[in-house]
């Protein structure tokens, strides 16, 4: 607020507040001039259910799965004039998304419905769980990110589906981290998996409604799908300027901070390298007890790196990866997340490692969510981040073209 009577002395406040903001690694955002997003949920009821009427449905969601003010997709499905909810499947982290490794079967509370996991016994679902059901019915928010397992769950449902004649709704939800940026190493075709179901990089760019529409139509999986768009939504919008309330997609995503570092930070993990889980703040802070914290960060606030700098810091995490131990390593502060470059931050974060700690770090054990063999080899060769990253300009431009074909926004 600027005050009237002393305006030289709100200025300075403000300013002083700024860099206050930004020493904590928080961005000022700009004033937000679209209209409130809706999301897929919020337009299909706002629109009677007519998509639904008279059908039999199970619903793939969890605790991401609510309207703009709050109420779960199961209970406004459930009471839904004309539609009959039948069963409901959950994805990784089950229902409430708070569990780790494999989820069993349960019931949902509210509604009484069985709850079938589709990451336990099976990731697909069977003929069994979808007999009777006229449609499948997907709402879980995604990540923006290639390696995030809800997409595959979804594409697995899609071909679940496909093979019985049951429709596939997908309600729409925002990229968190803007369906703008397209950035990072793009998954070897050979090395599609539960991780990444298609070649995609590392920052695709696209909602989950838009990735069902791609993978329906370059897998050729045939499903009769719909997606429910949304209202209100724009590409350049990260999550902060929708006026959607944050519920955390899965327990170590809890801020849109976090998820801006994850497609670039989790990458570490695989290399002996504990990425924050175990800490308040996942994926904005990583280490290992052979780590020099102090080292790492001046090594990397030399190669200035848009968008970021990085303070060292110690840390034990009651988690994963060294759980129980003292770490050292660095703390990601977002300086311009406009400017952060996904693909170019992972890079260097690798780069950096294998140089600073070689006999530690294990570059090689990366490669899963790195993707690319040809990206993992010019790292081990020691080729520099930014060359490696052009590298990627004519793939990326490739996908580029073909994502374009499939954007609702």
């Amino acid at each position: 607020m600027v005050s009237r009577r002393f305006p030289i002395l709100s200025v300075c406040l403000a300013l002083l507040l700024g860099a206050v903001a930004c020493k904590q690694g928080q961005v000022a955002q700009p004033a937000v001039t679209s209209e409130e997003t809706l999301t897929g949920l919020d337009v299909l009821e706002k629109e009677g259910f007519t998509a639904l009427a008279g059908k039999r449905i199970g619903v793939i969601t969890n605790q991401t799965g609510r309207t703009r003010d709050g109420r779960r997709t199961v209970d406004v499905l459930a009471e839904a004039p004309n539609v009959t909810l039948a069963a409901i499947f959950a994805p990784e982290h089950g229902i409430e998304g708070t569990l780790s490794g494999k989820v069993k079967d349960g019931s949902d509370a509210s509604s009484g419905l069985r709850v079938y996991s589709l990451y336990g016994k099976t990731r697909r679902p069977t003929a069994e769980m979808l007999e009777g059901l006229d449609a499948l019915v997907f709402d879980i928010q995604g990540a923006g990110a290639r390696y995030y397992t809800y997409s595959t769950t979804m594409a697995y449902a899609m071909e679940g589906v496909a093979r019985h004649n049951v429709e596939f709704f997908v309600l729409d939800r925002p990229n968190p981290i803007t369906g703008a940026a397209v950035e990072g190493p793009m998954l070897d075709r050979d090395r599609t998996n539960f991780e990444g179901y298609f070649p995609l990089p590392l920052r695709h760019g696209m909602t989950l409604g838009e990735l069902a529409k791609l993978y329906n139509q370059e897998n050729r999986i045939g499903a009769q799908l719909t997606v429910i768009k949304m209202e209100g939504w724009r590409r350049a919008l990260w999550f902060d300027q929708t006026g959607l309330e944050w519920v955390n997609p899965s327990p170590n995503l809890r801020s849109v901070l976090g998820s801006t570092f994850y497609p670039a930070v989790e990458l570490l993990r695989a290399g002996d390298v504990s990425v924050g889980r175990g800490t308040e703040t996942p994926f904005e802070l990583f280490g290992a007890p052979w780590m020099d914290g102090e080292e790492l960060a001046e090594y990397l606030n030399g190669r200035t790196v848009p968008g970021v700098r990085f303070e060292p810091v110690r840390y034990r995490p009651a988690a994963d990866v060294h759980k129980g131990k003292e770490c050292e390593g660095v703390r990601l502060v977002l300086v311009d997340r406009e400017a952060l470059d996904a693909g170019l931050l992972g890079m260097e974060l690798l780069s950096a490692l294998r140089k600073l700690y070689p006999k530690n770090f294990q570059l090689r054990k990366t490669i899963r969510l790195v993707g690319s063999q040809e990206t993992l080899a010019r790292l081990t060769a020691g080729d520099d981040p930014r060359e490696i990253v052009e590298g990627w300009k004519d793939e990326l431009e490739a996908f580029r073209k073909l994502r374009a074909k499939y954007l609702l926004y």
